[in-house]
């Protein structure tokens, strides 16, 4: 695997190293040895799949606070999605930074989301599967949210948002969370 730095401290693009022959390719999907080895430490208790119907569906965005914090590693394995994430840890040099990369059953990208991050995703075509591994588990007292259409936000989603959850629209905004702007 390679691990490529974002504009988020703490946040890589994980690209497949792929062996390909006439049968197609093989490439490790997930090595905790390699995670360590580029310094990230992901405890994966978890794994997670999303079947998303419609193109144009918002899941996010989403995060756990303390005592229950939890990084996530998010692979894309049928259709195409733009996932973002949001920097939430006021102690951070990217506080409030956000980064937006699309990962497709096609180029095989992963994102890795560190503790503390708001992180969703919006499908770009019908029939998209998401799966994804969790540090932490779910754990709904710790649970929060940020507005996919908070202004202070302004998350620029590829195509006119079809679908979401009446509580992932309901997420209060940010001015509204005590959060430093």
């Amino acid at each position: 695997m390679q691990f490529n730095a974002t504009a988020i401290e703490g946040a890589y693009i994980v690209e497949l190293d792929r062996h390909e022959d006439e049968r197609g390719f093989f490439a490790r999907a997930f090595c905790q040895k390699e995670f360590a080895a580029a310094g990230i430490n992901n405890n994966v208790v978890q794994s997670n799949y999303s079947r998303n119907t419609f193109a144009g569906t918002v899941r996010g965005m989403h995060f756990q606070i303390e005592p229950a914090p939890e990084t996530k590693f998010v692979r894309c394995v049928r259709g195409s999605i733009l996932d973002v994430i949001v920097d939430l840890r006021e102690d951070s040099a990217t506080y409030l930074q956000q980064v937006a990369i699309e990962l497709s059953a096609n180029n095989g990208r992963a994102l890795f989301v560190p503790a503390l991050c708001a992180h969703g995703f919006q499908t770009i075509e019908d029939n998209a599967d998401v799966m994804y591994l969790v540090s932490g588990f779910y754990t709904p007292d710790c649970e929060r949210g940020l507005r996919h259409d908070d202004p202070a936000l302004a998350i620029e989603w590829p195509i006119p948002v079809a679908h979401i959850s009446d509580k992932d629209a309901q997420w209060p905004l940010l001015s509204d969370q005590g959060l430093p702007l």
